[in-house]
């Protein structure tokens, strides 16, 4: 075993446990893979930087890009309208009809993109059906999930394993491909979730009313001010009024005019009401001063914090969000989206206390006290996955023939090989621009660049283990323990495997990691590499077992009020479901 083997096998260790413990975000883990890479001379700079210029990379960027201009026409939302409607009259029907819609979509736009749009929708729809979101919303994410994996263009997972297979020698994974196998685990999974599954799913969330599932009722507080008050006459300054507390004022009530929640912009007056976010003893010190009176106590409701153009709305922190690690207080909620923080969600557990010092983690659910014209500004905020159904963005739905053209031109000319897919998706961002589908600006910010750093640092990961031998060696350790069995035991073990250690870390991180070494493997045994490849694909994109597995899963961890164990209920035995079917189905399309 050389230095440079034993140096990758360390820096794979580091690398795991930075993407299992998220000690930083996976960009930034990817990023030192790369530097150490570089910095120890195993790679060169041209072959340490090739992530950046891989088709892989460039391919994701476009089709964020192009799901963008999709959304932008506004197709999907009248969708949803569509299906709110209906399910109203036929439930049941209706619902396994969405779900179905949704593994449509997902195979040809960003499946994240897709669950986002349609989180608030199945939020609305249970509210005027009676049921429970819970029972709504993972199997939402489940569909997205599974519908990815039926294109090549479906998840970012497959255009990265595609990509690797082409640096080994192997060909190009095809538009449709995946498709055959996509199709079996889509049937098996909707047989699982409308005969067992959504049986199964508890009803975690129960009450429409925001304020009482964020137990707001002893955190909202009515104050007035006294005649004499020394606030009289002055602009109303929240850091002054509540220096050293953890309190913020929502709104302030004339008794002259109207309510506004302008609260920078509002002059004080004797008999003014402020309501007021905070608990019991941070109001308490508010109280010693002689300037402000308590009222009496009341039940809250949502109502109460619904004046004028006062909105109450439910965000979820977005899984890749450049929010991830950083305090709830670093984002200027105020100025940048006039809205005030009032509780936070966080892996089951509702806080109100020191919200500013919470450090934010994708999942979890934040309620906003906000203006509610300016939720578009929330809604094209990309840190933020809105819960709530207020749609306020202005679609240009002149422009949804034009977009779908263009996606329906960028799968066409890949499917039938007359040009890449990379080529294709960047022609099709530069007609999503010329046609006004979609502005520059909103190009670039489409972009998740934390996923783009992702696959620029883990790309040459691969090539470092290829070229040490590293891979070589990993590969023949699960050989040795598999191979007497055959080759289909062996591929079997792989999609095992990458299932369970995409339940702890990014999914594409999973695939750059073991797709080298499933193609070694294959290649030891002297079989054809296409089968342990395609075993590493579609495991890496259908690890439903943990909610941090998968970015849609993460979505409805905290609008669902789920736990882990609802994930693990459900998601084992279609796990293990995919798995038999895998190990059947693989060989069969591919052979060895």
């Amino acid at each position: 075993m050389t230095f440079e083997i034993i140096f990758v096998f360390l820096l794979l260790i580091v690398a795991v446990f930075l993407f299992v413990t998220d000690y930083v975000t996976f960009d930034v883990t990817a990023i030192i893979i790369m530097a150490c890479l570089l910095g120890s001379g195993i790679l060169t700079p041209a072959q340490g930087l090739s992530g950046f210029s891989n088709p892989a990379t460039v391919t994701v960027a476009a089709m964020f890009v192009l799901s963008e201009g999709m959304r932008r026409t506004g197709i999907l939302n009248t969708a949803g309208d569509f299906f709110s409607e209906k399910m109203q009259e036929s439930f049941k029907y209706w619902f396994f009809v969405l779900l179905l819609f949704i593994c449509i979509i997902s195979a040809f736009i960003n499946n994240t993109a897709a669950v986002a749009i349609f989180i608030p929708v199945i939020m609305g729809i249970a509210s005027k059906v009676g049921v429970s979101p819970s029972r709504m919303l993972m199997p939402l994410s489940f569909a997205g999930m599974i519908g990815g994996t039926t294109t090549l263009i479906g998840t970012s997972t497959n255009i990265l394993v595609s990509s690797i297979a082409v640096e080994r020698g192997m060909s190009a994974i095809s538009m449709f491909e995946l498709t055959p196998m996509g199709l079996i685990f889509i049937a098996s999974g909707f047989l699982f979730l409308f005969t067992i599954g959504i049986k199964i799913i508890p009803e975690r969330r129960k009450e429409d009313e925001l304020t009482k599932q964020y137990e707001m009722q002893h955190y909202l507080t009515d104050i007035r001010i006294n005649e004499g008050s020394s606030l009289v006459g002055t602009y109303l300054d929240e850091e002054d009024l509540t220096k050293n507390m953890d309190l913020d004022v929502i709104r302030v009530f004339k008794q002259k005019e109207d309510s506004s929640a302008q609260r920078n912009q509002i002059k004080i007056e004797g008999g003014d009401i402020l309501r007021i976010r905070g608990n019991v003893e941070e109001m308490k010190k508010l109280m010693k001063s002689e300037d402000v009176s308590l009222l009496p106590s009341r039940e809250w409701m949502d109502k109460d914090l619904e004046h004028g153009r006062d909105a109450i709305v439910e965000a979820v922190i977005a899984p890749e969000s450049s929010l991830v690690k950083t305090k709830l207080g670093d984002f200027p909620f105020y100025e940048n989206i006039g809205a005030v923080p009032l509780a936070i969600r966080q892996r089951g557990e509702v806080k109100h206390d020191d919200l500013a010092d919470i450090e934010l983690s994708g999942g979890d659910s934040i309620l906003l006290s906000m203006n509610s014209e300016r939720t578009a500004e929330l809604e094209d905020e990309p840190a933020f996955v809105l819960v709530s159904k207020i749609q306020t963005i202005l679609y240009r739905q002149e422009k949804t023939f034009w977009a779908l053209g263009i996606l329906a031109g960028v799968v066409f000319t890949a499917a039938v090989g007359f040009t890449s897919i990379v080529v294709s998706a960047v022609i099709g961002v530069i007609l999503m621009i010329v046609t006004g589908c979609l502005r520059t600006e909103e190009a670039y910010e489409a972009i998740n660049w934390k996923v783009i750093m992702l696959l620029a640092g883990v790309l040459p990961l691969g090539t470092a283990m290829d070229k040490t031998g590293a891979a070589e060696l990993m590969a023949s350790g699960m050989v040795d323990s598999l191979a007497a069995f055959g080759p289909t035991i062996l591929m079997s073990g792989f999609f095992l495997l990458t299932i369970l250690i995409t339940a702890v870390m990014s999914n594409n991180a999973s695939a750059a990691l073991l797709a080298p070494i499933a193609i070694e493997a294959a290649n030891t045994i002297d079989v054809n590499p296409e089968a342990f490849l395609y075993a590493v694909t579609f495991a890496a994109s259908l690890s439903l077992i943990t909610p941090f597995g998968y970015q849609t899963n993460t979505m409805i961890y905290g609008p669902g009020h789920y736990t882990i164990k609802d994930f693990l209920k459900i998601g084992i035995p279609l796990n293990v479901i995919f798995w038999i079917l895998a190990t059947i189905f693989i060989p069969i399309i591919w052979p060895f």
